[in-house]
């Protein structure tokens, strides 16, 4: 079975893949809100890497309520179930971003390199945490 892990951003949607044991980061795509833009691009993700299963962040806050984002993460779930015809299952994510900042920080990244990949790390926190809880 192969997954893809989605951190959806603001600004962009980190992407990781795995064969079902490890997650690797695949890539980063910058959306600026053009939601129907990122179907279109998981739509041939999807098709060129066989996907199973989506593994998609789902935003709480620390006292485990729904962040002002989980609308927009909602909406994007159901887009994605029904365009891609495709399982999307929800991941707390809640600390990924900060631990992805921090595994970055510790690997000596520079600020501006950091935002270009943080949703992509953070991706690969979600998937891990949704495949080793799976075992």
């Amino acid at each position: 079975m192969t997954y893809l892990g989605l951190d959806l951003g603001t600004k962009t949607l980190g992407i990781s893949k795995s064969n079902g044991v490890i997650a690797t980061l695949y890539k980063t795509i910058r959306h600026d809100n053009d939601y129907d833009y990122l179907i279109e691009e998981l739509k041939k993700i999807q098709k060129e890497e066989n996907i199973d299963k989506i593994v998609l962040g789902f935003p709480k806050n620390m006292n485990n309520t729904i962040s002002n984002m989980a609308a927009v993460v909602l909406e994007f779930k159901e887009k994605l179930e029904k365009e891609l015809n495709i399982e999307v299952i929800l991941e707390d994510e809640r600390l990924t971003s900060k631990i992805s900042n921090d595994v970055l920080i510790n690997a000596n990244t520079s600020r501006s390199k950091r935002k270009k990949v943080v949703d992509g790390v953070a991706s690969v926190l979600i998937l891990q945490s949704y495949l080793d809880r799976k075992e």
